[in-house]
């Protein structure tokens, strides 16, 4: 359920808005339980993703750092290295 929340910090090219919601919404499903929220709780789902949107992307902008910023290829493939040899695919 958590696959979308990575590390979003100190990658060439920055992160999206895109992104840092696909992990506000993984998060909001995580802790709520849902992955679709019923009608009644819709609106206080969305508006938590929202929230959680604002205040990582606020964050994200507002972290230095000193150490050169990853590439995000290089990292995806050193992520799908490590799966092939935990998982042996």
């Amino acid at each position: 359920m958590c696959r979308n929340i990575r590390t979003l910090f100190n990658f060439d090219p920055p992160v999206t808005e895109d992104e840092v919601r696909a992990a506000s919404l993984q998060f909001v499903r995580k802790i709520s339980g849902f992955t679709k929220p019923s009608k009644a709780n819709e609106a206080t789902f969305d508006a938590a993703v929202e929230d959680i949107a604002a205040i990582a992307s606020r964050l994200l902008h507002s972290l230095e750092t000193t150490a050169p910023a990853k590439n995000r290829e290089e990292e995806a493939a050193k992520a799908r290295a490590r799966a092939a040899e935990r998982f042996g695919t």
